[in-house]
């Protein structure tokens, strides 16, 4: 419920069958299941009183054994540039953080897949916290539902959402795409498939998982470095699914009409920013339908790496344009409250 209280099940995160299940078990009709599925996904509704079309016995029933429990916004740090992190307590006391960006056409949505990361990625401050637990199907929808509330966006409004937050998704990818389902649901929240996104740093077999999934988002891959020498340092992955194996699951991966792979390169100074670089970068995506992401690095006390300069990030983009690779400069939201792409550690500013 709305006071989030512990006691009772939680039905965030339930399915569309369970909730149909559910209403049989309770002696009423399947579509009441469907019924209280819309209510929770498509009007937001935390509060069982409030559904209204539903008999008042279901409606005492479901009170009693039930509730509908959103993670609470602990905190909020607010960006000058608009973007706002949100950190959000979990019902076992564990935190995330999740980031709303608005833009002038439409407003985007990172979530995270898990408390903390294993992939250990040396550039990125999540991975200092090492992997705590995967996250369940309603502690994913209830990040998007907790930041539209939060944020007072109206159902069917134009949303993006972002698996690139805390996590690798396709270690967890089982609640992942149960996630998806509900978020892509027209009976759910509605988002259209095409506005949903993970972005992996290269778990090869789920990445061909993900290819068999029904409903199935976009893929954004973060490759961040041009040989695996240079990838197994910066991405210890690299050393159990290198850049041939991961290559060659992208390129058996099933795209739709005019959809393209994404694939992130953050640039570091000195390190994976060179024309030599651009031009073998250049040479791994040759034949991919495949656009790049340059992504200047958004650094921290905490650890070594610097982001390269604009000037050296334009003369990268402009070897891979000229090698008729689409590549595009990507500058974070967040930056001056932790928020940007790489950021997320449950820093307290």
């Amino acid at each position: 419920m709305a006071d989030q209280s512990t006691s009772g099940s939680n039905l965030l995160g339930s399915t569309r069958e369970e909730l149909e299940q559910l209403a049989l078990e309770c002696g009423q009709a399947r579509f009441h299941g469907r019924q209280l599925y819309r209510a929770i996904y498509s009007r937001r509704l935390e509060r069982f009183d409030d559904l209204t079309e539903l008999n008042k016995s279901f409606r005492s029933r479901l009170s009693g054994a039930y509730r509908v429990a959103h993670p609470q916004v602990e905190r909020e740090f607010v960006s000058r540039d608009g973007a706002v992190r949100y950190l959000l307590r979990l019902e076992d006391g564990k935190s995330i953080e999740a980031v709303y960006m608005p833009e002038e056409a439409r407003t985007t949505l990172c979530v995270s897949s898990q408390v903390g990361c294993a992939v250990d990625c040396k550039f990125c401050f999540t991975a200092l916290l090492g992997l705590i637990r995967n996250l369940t199907p309603g502690e994913i929808v209830g990040q998007v539902l907790a930041m539209v509330k939060a944020q007072r966006i109206p159902p069917r409004a134009r949303l993006n959402v972002v698996f690139m937050g805390m996590g690798e998704p396709l270690l967890n990818l089982p609640a992942v795409m149960t996630a998806v389902g509900i978020l892509a649901d027209p009976n759910g929240m509605g988002l259209p498939v095409r506005r949903i996104t993970i972005s992996t740093a290269g778990v090869v077999p789920r990445i061909a998982d993900l290819a068999q999934e029904p409903v199935r988002p976009k893929l954004a891959v973060s490759l961040n470095a041009s040989t695996d020498t240079q990838r197994n340092a910066l991405m210890p992955l690299n050393r159990k699914y290198p850049l041939r194996q991961l290559l060659a699951a992208c390129r058996a991966y099933p795209l739709r009409p005019r959809e393209h792979l994404t694939f992130e390169y953050v640039m570091l100074d000195g390190v994976n920013d060179s024309d030599a670089d651009a031009g073998r970068v250049a040479d791994l995506l040759r034949g991919l339908r495949s656009k790049v992401n340059l992504i200047p690095y958004n650094s921290g006390p905490e650890l070594v790496y610097r982001p390269s300069p604009l000037k050296r990030v334009i003369a990268f983009q402009e070897v891979l344009m000229n090698r008729r690779i689409p590549a595009y400069i990507r500058i974070s939201r967040g930056q001056d409250v932790r928020a940007a792409c790489g950021q997320l550690s449950l820093a307290s500013a």
